[in-house]
């Protein structure tokens, strides 16, 4: 049957001749052409690491954005792994942001917003998924080993402060603490911001620290309960710091 395709024999006169479906005839003449590199269509993206010009600033916002709240997925329905990062509603400028530094480490993939309950997960399909975020693997991500490859480490090295809004942008949060002191007789309140990260993953939580030790910002562990998930940014000059090349969520 196969022969009689090949030598240029219409799909319905074959489906005839051998008393099959035409969509079968169709299926297997699609397939035959494929597996000998015939088939029509447009050429695969590239990989924007390996064959093109990636965007390190982006990149290394996203990977930021990932290590926090994105995760990769392939099931047997799709042909191409998805990246998806979960932002929540309130922070509409955020999810902005997060869709540009999408669009821009894969240029030639589109970008959907995906409603959930709260949130919206931004998401793209890409076979170079895999190349793009080595750090994906089953289970959760604090429970396996996150090490970021040498080229991943250039980036995050030439672009430290795009990596930490990427990792305070998903676990991180800009807030304002208070406190009263007694001067001269009467109490009186004082304000202050300060800058959260929590995340369970030691790795994760090594590779912010190691940021910022990079850009000079002071920071300490808070512990919640036992676990020292949180790690805190509250002295004056650091919060200026980060307040120059972060801010608050929007």
């Amino acid at each position: 049957m196969l022969t009689l395709l090949r030598d240029g024999a219409r799909n319905a006169d074959v489906a005839r001749q051998f008393n099959i479906p035409l969509g079968t005839v169709s299926h297997w003449k699609h397939a035959d052409r494929a597996t000998r590199g015939e088939c029509p269509g447009r050429t695969p993206p590239p990989c924007p690491r390996c064959d093109g010009d990636l965007d390190s600033p982006a990149y290394a916002y996203l990977l930021g954005l990932y290590l926090g709240d994105g995760y990769i997925i392939q099931n047997r329905a799709m042909r191409s792994p998805s990246l998806s990062i979960t932002c929540d509603e309130s922070h509409p400028g955020l999810m902005d942001e997060c869709e540009n530094a999408m669009r821009s480490v894969f240029p030639n993939n589109s970008v959907c917003r995906v409603r959930r309950k709260g949130c919206r997960d931004l998401k793209l399909y890409s076979m170079h998924l895999w190349c793009l975020f080595p750090q994906h693997g089953p289970g959760k991500k604090h429970d396996r080993t996150i090490a970021l490859e040498p080229w991943q480490q250039a980036i995050v090295d030439a672009h430290p402060w795009e990596f930490i809004r990427g990792l305070i942008h998903s676990d991180g949060c800009r807030i304002t603490n208070w406190t009263t002191r007694l001067v001269a007789g009467e109490r009186k309140r004082y304000e202050y911001p300060r800058y959260f990260f929590s995340n369970k993953s030691d790795d994760i939580r090594k590779l912010f620290t190691n940021a910022l030790d990079r850009v000079g910002v002071e920071w300490t562990t808070l512990a919640r309960g036992s676990d020292p998930f949180n790690i805190s940014v509250a002295r004056k000059a650091s919060v200026a710091l980060m307040d120059t090349h972060v801010g608050p969520k929007h």
